[in-house]
């Protein structure tokens, strides 16, 4: 797993965020496990995106200050469901991939998205032509290996 240096990046702890009407707010009180973009076709649906930026972060360290979060579930490649967070009342998308001990911020959420450092681009077999990526991050076809 990667680890980011919350300083190095100008990232004051909390992170805080929620939707557009502000019924939904959290904050996270850890470091970013992991930052990337990811291209796969449920992520591009979900988002309305070429990708969903993602800010991954421990479960245990994220918190909801306001509003509750609705779910629904999309199919992953690897079989399992891929657990979405988002508001009821604006559709606000606010998480995704959540596991029992991590859970995806999309990065727009945050209250500060300047934040965001992609380490790299997964799921690039479904990525868009008019998706511009940044060619100096790794790209993997599917999941990372390991």
């Amino acid at each position: 797993m990667l680890f980011y240096d919350a300083q190095a990046l100008g990232m004051k702890l909390p992170l805080t965020g929620g939707c557009s009407c502000s019924a939904v707010r959290y904050r996270c009180d850890a470091e970013p496990i992991v930052m990337f973009r990811c291209h796969c076709r449920d992520c591009q649906r979900a988002t309305g995106t070429g990708a969903a930026c993602v800010v991954y972060v421990p479960l245990t360290a994220f918190h909801l200050t306001q509003g509750s979060l609705q779910h629904h579930s999309t199919p992953s490649l690897d079989g399992s469901d891929n657990k979405r967070g988002f508001c009821a009342a604006c559709g606000s998308p606010l998480t995704g991939g959540e596991t029992d001990d991590s859970i995806g911020l999309h990065a727009a959420s945050l209250d500060d998205p300047s934040i965001f450092r992609s380490s790299m681009d997964i799921h690039m077999s479904d990525a868009q032509s008019w998706d511009v990526v940044d060619p100096a991050v790794p790209k993997h076809d599917l999941y990372p290996s390991g």
